[in-house]
């Protein structure tokens, strides 16, 4: 049944697998094609295929798919993971695998499955086949200067489903094409497909190319990259060796599920013990060369989402912020507010100009500011 306001899409599908059940590859074309700006696929049993759009479930009306089955999932689940025995094994350990999987000639997927309530559930992220550029990203061309960087770390920042996976390929793609560099990737699982342009270019793929992400760093160090790029920063081991291929020359490029460039500094210095903390702190404050933070929002005639970035760069004084903590007048945001002039912006100078402009309504602008109040105070004077 579907949701209140959304109404549901009905497909039709061409052709069944031999036991009676419909063949997965042909669910997902069909689901694929019932509609523009598809997002997510999702699969869970009670509940019809869904398709996500601008970030709302919409039920797909699938022949004899009314509701999903516990049956219907594990076998779809089944037809994704196919005789990766890895992700098997990680799915009955943990409760949950993540794999790529690739629907010939028409799109990839980075795909999670897991366990709920003792059945299979499958949420299947679409990736572009084309990888974007800064201007469809809303992103300033000047985050084109990292492909000028010699080393250091650079951050893609954001809750889930954010744009992060993109924005690092629109920086990686960008090195890729400026520069003769050896370029290694080390993903869970790998996402967009860079090829050989002016730079060499190696995609390792967790668990299928490598054992786990610390020994793929490790290896990495060893392999003559100049640019390495992981695709998530988990654990106090993974933020040490970033720190350390950085301070051995490596240009870093990675990503946090953290909401500000506040907070991603927090995250990292608060993985490790109380006593090492201020280690880290001037650690990172060196290293670091662009914190790039993310945040969707909905446009107000409800086309689609907006994307807005807070873009914290490397001089003196952010240094000086990250080494030694927020003070009374030297923060982060005081930072960014007076390096306006070297391409630094912060959520909500971007949210108030969206505002004024008319592309997202106030309401929603301040439900997504990091300080409302102020952010009020300043759209109604």
């Amino acid at each position: 049944m579907a949701a209140p306001g959304i109404a549901a899409i009905s497909v039709s599908l061409e052709d069944y697998s031999g036991s009676g059940k419909v063949a997965t590859p042909a669910l997902l074309g069909a689901m694929l094609r019932a509609a523009d700006r598809i997002s997510d696929l999702i699969f869970s049993p009670g509940r019809p295929p869904q398709v996500q759009v601008y970030g709302q479930l919409i039920p797909v009306q699938v022949p004899g798919l009314t509701a999903l089955t516990p049956d219907d999932t594990r076998h779809i689940a089944a037809d994704l993971i196919g005789d990766n025995k890895q992700a098997v094994a990680t799915l009955r350990e943990h409760g949950s695998c993540d794999i790529s999987y690739s629907l010939a000639g028409i799109a990839r997927f980075r795909v999670n499955i897991f366990i709920q309530r003792g059945s299979c559930a499958v949420v299947m992220r679409v990736i572009p086949t084309v990888i974007p550029d800064f201007a469809s990203l809303r992103l300033p061309t000047h985050l084109a200067d990292v492909a000028k960087l010699r080393d250091g770390i650079v951050l893609v920042t954001g809750p889930a489903g954010s744009g992060k996976s993109s924005t690092l390929a629109v920086l990686l793609d960008c090195i890729n094409r400026e520069k003769n560099y050896h370029i290694i990737t080390i993903e869970d699982p790998i996402e967009f497909l860079h090829n050989h342009k002016s730079s060499t270019v190696h995609q390792r793929e967790l668990h299928s190319d490598t054992v786990s992400l610390a020994h793929a760093l490790r290896s990495a160090l060893r392999q003559a990259p100049k640019v390495i790029l992981i695709g998530e920063m988990r654990d106090r081991e993974t933020i040490e060796v970033v720190l350390e291929a950085a301070e051995t020359g490596h240009l870093v490029l990675s990503s946090l599920n953290t909401m500000d460039a506040s907070k991603t500094v927090d995250r990292i210095v608060n993985a490790s013990a109380a006593e090492e903390q201020q280690n880290l702190r001037q650690r990172f404050a060196k290293s670091f060369r662009y914190i790039i933070c993310q945040r969707l929002l909905p446009k107000c005639d409800r086309s689609g989402r907006v994307p807005v970035a807070e873009i914290l760069k490397a001089n003196a004084r952010t240094r000086e912020c990250i080494e030694k903590g927020d003070r009374d007048g030297k923060t982060l945001l005081d930072a960014m507010k007076a390096g306006s002039s070297e391409g630094m912006q912060h959520f909500d100078g971007e949210i108030a100009q969206l505002v004024r402009d008319r592309i997202v309504d106030l309401e929603t602008g301040l439900s997504y500011a990091s300080n409302p109040t102020v952010l009020g105070q300043e759209l109604a004077r």
